[in-house]
């Protein structure tokens, strides 16, 4: 009897200590993030995010995954609170195998900054949204002036201002957009010494396809700073005014 006693407690004990091995070795320690990757898209047309900022929004809602557990670590959580940035478009977050979590920010891309009415200030991003004025722009993006009512800036110029972006010639060229009353338009051109008057916005892009023709063969001939103003406000025809000399206000030419 005390045989068998002994040999069921050698068996027990051989049991606990088989499953507490197989347990250990099975357990593998606890992964902790020890670092965090950040990939801020579009940097170049917009600065408004950076790693310091995104790493303050994390640590003041208390959710900054470095050293913590990575199992512990809610990504959801993280995608929520960033993109309650007023800049922030999209968030993704993921984890590697080895702790490390990225997270991934595509900033909102601003196409025009306003100066409007009743002095308004702000831009308008790509997506036809307007952004709060103390967002800080490293591209140079044309500016609205004069009569620009939000309703038309976030309508015919918003939509005036995706063409500039698609198109490397008149992103470069346009500096000012001018808005006179009924929503008449003049441009300001970064090259040359004259003001551009479009007229309304209708068939804008014609009018801007025969007015970079008309300085191919046109301006790079008499010089760039021959007029002060050039219209084509009219579809068939570019009516110049040439600059002023001695006060006096030389006449206009049509071509």
């Amino acid at each position: 009897m005390i045989k068998r006693i002994l040999l069921s407690i050698m068996v027990l004990v051989i049991l606990a200590y088989l499953v507490a091995a197989v347990t250990t070795f099975n357990t593998k320690p606890a992964v902790v993030c020890q670092d965090i990757g950040l990939v801020i898209r579009d940097s170049v047309n917009a600065g408004f995010i950076t790693g310091n900022e995104v790493a303050s929004i994390l640590t003041k809602h208390n959710v900054h995954p470095i050293g913590r557990k990575a199992e512990e670590v809610d990504l959801k959580v993280l995608e929520e609170i960033l993109i309650k940035h007023p800049l922030i478009d999209q968030v993704e977050c993921y984890k590697t195998p080895g702790g490390k979590v990225c997270v991934e920010i595509t900033q909102r891309v601003p196409v025009l900054r306003v100066f409007g009415k009743n002095g308004e200030n702000y831009f308008v991003d790509n997506k036809g949204t307007i952004m709060p004025p103390e967002a800080k722009c490293i591209a140079h993006l044309p500016v609205v002036t004069g009569n620009a009512e939000k309703s038309f800036v976030l309508t015919d110029l918003y939509g005036f201002a995706l063409f500039l972006q698609k198109n490397n010639f008149w992103n470069a060229q346009i500096e000012q957009i001018n808005v006179l009353k009924g929503r008449e338009i003049e441009l300001v051109p970064r090259v040359g010494d004259h003001i551009i008057f479009l007229g309304k916005m209708d068939n804008y892009e014609h009018k801007l396809s025969r007015l970079k023709e008309f300085y191919q063969k046109g301006l790079n001939k008499v010089g760039w700073n021959k007029y002060e103003r050039i219209s084509v406000e009219f579809g068939n025809q570019i009516i110049c005014t040439k600059k002023k000399q001695g006060g006096i206000s030389r006449k206009s030419e049509t071509s």
